[in-house]
């Protein structure tokens, strides 16, 4: 699909968060005839994280692309880079989502490093992860990690296993949901 697309760019920006982000971003980008493929917002803390894959069908200047979102107002002092993006933009079967993961618990440092292992030894990909921090009533928290993973077909059940045997000796809730 890329070369059907002669300019694609990957466009990261990092700030402060704020109402209205991403109707700003996206119709900046609508307007000067970029489509949008393959795109990702999410809440840090009090900051934002907003990154996308923008195509154009004729030939789009990067440096004019950064100097365009940079004046846009919600984006001010935000950290934007634009790179050319020059990967296929169709994924292959292990960019699919078969599989939600959810681990709940106390903070326990290495958490996302022991899950991922369990999911490449079960051929899973991880297709997205989030965490946040959950404040409880009592003044701690409670942390949540989800994992959007492809799992190969006949390997749930072992996976299923595994992550529960995992969380357990972490002290932690698991949960492995199929999509449909």
């Amino acid at each position: 699909m890329t070369a059907q697309n002669p300019t694609s760019f990957l466009i990261s920006i990092i700030g402060r968060d704020q109402t209205g982000l991403v109707s700003e971003v996206t119709g900046y980008l609508f307007e000067i005839g970029a489509n949008l493929a393959d795109s990702s917002f999410a809440v840090l803390g009090e900051a934002f994280e907003f990154s996308c894959v923008a195509t154009f069908d004729a030939e789009a200047d990067q440096g004019e692309l950064e100097k365009g979102l940079a004046a846009l107002e919600l984006l001010a002092g935000a950290r934007i880079t634009v790179s050319a993006f020059g990967y296929d933009l169709e994924r292959s079967d292990s960019g699919e989502i078969t599989h939600l993961v959810e681990i709940k618990g106390g903070d326990r440092p290495g958490l996302v490093a022991r899950i991922s292992e369990v999911l490449v030894d079960y051929d899973a990909n991880i297709v997205r992860m989030s965490s946040r921090r959950v404040p409880l009533d009592d003044g701690s928290y409670d942390y949540r990690t989800r994992f959007a993973v492809n799992v190969p077909k006949g390997r749930e059940g072992a996976l299923e296993a595994a992550l529960y045997n995992t969380a357990g000796s972490l002290r932690l809730e698991c949960s492995l949901e199929a999509v449909s």
